[in-house]
């Protein structure tokens, strides 16, 4: 089977705001993905709640995604393509980053999973980087408010037109789902059914044209 690596924070590993707990795996965007793509392919799911591109959280540990994708990767190789989707935990206030920042970020990790031999016969894998949809301006009036801190939806909302600049001089594969993905209505920065759903077709459309 081709394996297909799905590296991400809470919308990656299936978080549910209504419940706080896992969406089912039969309404999770990676299990909707692999049903898509068919019996051919594997996905693995490497999602983690809080997960960030380049930033050590001083109040939790083991979130940076950067000190961690490269064991992550070889362990699951040989790799076919790399999924990556992060950026929204890297606009919290206390990582003081600007939506420039956030990307430059976001392009630096792409480019060190691009750079580790984990393709058939040790080649590097294919790579394709997500944009998650931009944090509504509603989320600093409920429970995540606090902890995330204010200005995230106006980062998160430019993060993308960076990410587009950034990763066409690195040649990567690029999928930006602003516009199109909206996020749920509770906290306003995490998918719901209808968005995991969308998500996993959106990637299908753009999988079949790198792989």
């Amino acid at each position: 089977m081709k394996r297909i690596v799905c590296f991400g924070d809470s919308n990656t590993w299936g978080y549910n705001a209504k419940t706080m707990d896992r969406f089912p795996e039969n309404t999770r965007w990676t299990s909707l993905l692999g049903k898509l793509l068919g019996s051919e392919y594997q996905i693995i799911e490497e999602g983690l709640c809080g997960r960030t591109s380049v930033a050590d959280d001083p109040l939790f540990e083991g979130l940076n995604g950067y000190t961690y994708i490269h064991p992550c990767l070889m362990s699951h190789s040989p790799l076919e393509l790399v999924i990556i989707m992060l950026g929204t935990n890297d606009t919290k206030e206390r990582f003081n980053l600007t939506s420039y920042n956030i990307a430059q970020g976001i392009a630096r990790l792409a480019l060190k999973a691009k750079s580790t031999p984990v393709g058939e016969g040790g080649k590097p894998p294919k790579i394709l980087v997500i944009a998650p949809p931009p944090i509504e301006k509603e989320y600093y009036h409920t429970e995540v408010g606090r902890s995330m801190g204010k200005g995230c939806d106006i980062k998160s909302e430019r993060m993308s037109e960076y990410l587009l600049e950034l990763l066409e001089i690195q040649e990567i594969e690029f999928l930006d789902t602003k516009g199109i993905i909206p996020m749920n209505n509770i906290d306003y920065m995490h998918l719901d059914e209808k968005g995991h759903k969308l998500l996993s077709k959106l990637v299908f459309d753009k999988s079949k044209s790198i792989l």
